[in-house]
């Protein structure tokens, strides 16, 4: 995990009740693809780290969550903004076509 992003353990708190976007990395440690976009998602939150905040949910350990937001496939990236899911990623995609998806809700 890059220094830039932080470990989910309280959704609530760290994601909904964000002032900053809130980028969530749904992913798992025997997902392959998980561990190919891994890099990408720490560049993101380095680059934009004054603009929103990056974070990894273990989806082993929160599988309730991964059930309430209908993820049925990992990775799966969502941009929460304002507590509300604006962007959803699913599977690998390079950090191009993901920040452009992220930056209309970037300020």
């Amino acid at each position: 995990m890059g220094s830039k992003t932080f470990e989910v353990n309280q959704f609530d708190e760290q994601v909904l009740k964000s002032e900053k976007p809130v980028l969530v990395d749904f992913w798992a440690e025997w997902c392959g693809p998980c561990r190919m976009i891994a890099p990408v998602v720490d560049q993101i939150a380095t680059e934009y780290g004054e603009q929103l905040k990056v974070g990894k949910l273990d989806a082993d350990q929160y599988p309730e969550v991964l059930q309430s937001y209908g993820i049925m496939g990992i990775p799966t990236l969502i941009l929460f903004k304002g507590g509300k899911p604006v962007v959803r990623i699913t599977g690998f995609q390079n950090k191009e076509r993901i920040t452009a998806q992220l930056k209309p809700h970037l300020s």
